[in-house]
């Protein structure tokens, strides 16, 4: 009987595409993907490890999968992914519903996972987190046929103090630029109209291998893809971002004025503790010179309430901040204690009741930011990615190139003319609080 495989995945995007290398491999052995765990013989749960919120829920996941050997047909439960990197001992000494264990830099390897583990072994597979895949491992895209995610480098170097990411998933290690354009240039040939550049710090791309900056030249080579309409960029780092690079997203067409680019703080005292590049002064030139170069820019960040040392006064500062560069888009995280982590070891740890109301207010600082940032879109015409229809308000919905898939807003469209997955031009007509409400245009 041929195998039914189901892949979970949680966490990052980064996680996702290395879950459609999995359910390509998977596939080209022969064995069956499945949408129902309850249908599988095999589960494979690809974990994330980052935070401790994000390693309860992998444990949890895992604990509610292994349940299908008693009510399904489970008799394989794989575990891979970041928690695996950095706990294989603990998870399969504390885990005995757990089969088999592979880690980031060896997923390439799950076929011979699963095949031990039907056989009754407990295989691990965790090495050093050095792999980098290329266009030439099959892949199964498991988001819309119009988008995809395309992961233009591993690892990072930067050694912020809070993070786990080098531990999990090594330094930095640029794929070649032949191996990107050519998996975009399958996406195209599949349909995809719309790739997403994921990095952990993508505005240092190529630094390891071309011995320069080439993000920007990746950006026009990517554009340059037939059938290739948006191309937009994820985390990009900003003690990394160039004029150079400005200056393509500015001038390119078909590079979305989109720019992720994770910040962490505002406060000099705080960013110094976290290391990070710059300064509060550097942050506002730099987003200064990229509103200047693009004015109709949406720039995405994120921040780190409670970390360690962080006072009220530098919470309040944070929260001015905030309020005055009005980013059009913008994620709170609180401080999670990593082991092995140098922040672990600062002082003045702030109380855990203290950080989820520094978070609340803060979100709702920004509810109001965005509530203003999206009124200046009214009356204006934007070209709109089509992704579904809802039948019971008789609308379309879709994304501009101001929002990444399921982190940002919609729009609404009447009277589209475009189907699933084209785009449509549209007059904006009513805002809301965290999205834009359009209408279509004949």
């Amino acid at each position: 009987m041929t195998e039914r495989v189901k892949v979970v995945t949680l966490g990052c995007e980064k996680n996702l595409v290395d879950s459609e290398i999995m359910s390509g491999l998977i596939n080209e052995r022969g064995y069956q993907l499945v949408e129902q765990a309850d249908d599988a013989t095999v589960i494979i749960v690809n974990t994330c490890g980052f935070i401790d919120a994000a390693k309860e829920e992998s444990v949890n996941t895992i604990l509610d999968m292994a349940e299908f050997k008693q009510t399904g047909r489970l008799k394989a439960l794989i575990v891979s992914g970041c928690l695996t990197q950095r706990y294989k001992k603990q998870l399969m000494d504390e885990m005995p519903e757990i089969d088999g264990i592979v880690g980031t830099g060896d997923f390439h390897h799950i076929n011979d996972i699963v095949d031990e583990a039907l056989h009754g072994k407990k295989p691990i597979k965790v090495g050093n987190p050095v792999f980098d895949y290329d266009q030439k491992l099959p892949r199964l895209v498991s988001t819309e046929r119009y988008t995809a995610y395309v992961k233009i480098a591993e690892g990072c170097d930067n050694a912020c103090t809070f993070c786990s990411i080098p531990i999990m998933r090594g330094n930095f290690r640029s794929r070649s630029m032949e191996s990107i354009i050519a998996e975009v240039q399958q996406l195209a040939d599949q349909g995809v109209k719309e790739v997403s550049l994921i990095a952990q710090d993508s505005t240092n791309y190529g630094t390891d291998l071309y011995d320069k900056f080439m993000l920007p030249e990746l950006l026009n080579r990517v554009s340059e893809v037939e059938g290739i309409a948006w191309v937009r960029l994820h985390y990009a780092y900003p003690g990394f971002f160039t004029d150079e690079l400005i200056e393509t997203i500015a001038n390119n067409p078909k590079v979305c004025n989109y720019i992720d680019m994770p910040l962490q703080h505002s406060e000099d005292s705080i960013l110094k503790r976290m290391r990070r590049p710059g300064r509060q002064r550097d942050t506002r030139e730099l987003v200064a010179k990229i509103r200047a170069s693009i004015p109709d820019v949406a720039i995405r960040t994120s921040i780190i309430v409670g970390f360690p040392g962080e006072t009220e006064e530098d919470f309040e500062r944070l929260c001015d901040f905030v309020r005055e560069m009005k980013f059009d888009r913008l994620g709170v995280f609180t401080y999670s204690n990593e082991e092995d982590t140098p922040a672990v070891r600062l002082p003045d740890q702030v109380p855990d009741d203290v950080k989820e109301w520094r978070s609340n207010t803060l979100m709702e600082i920004q509810r109001e930011v965005s509530k203003d940032n999206s009124s200046k879109h009214i009356g204006s015409e934007i070209d709109v990615l089509v992704e579904r229809y809802d039948g019971r308000s008789d609308v379309y919905i879709g994304r501009s190139p101001y929002d990444a898939p399921e982190i940002d807003g919609e729009v609404f469209i009447s009277n589209c003319t475009a189907g699933i997955g084209e785009i449509q031009r549209v007059r904006i007509t009513h805002a809301f609080e965290f999205d834009m409400s359009g209408e279509g245009l004949a």
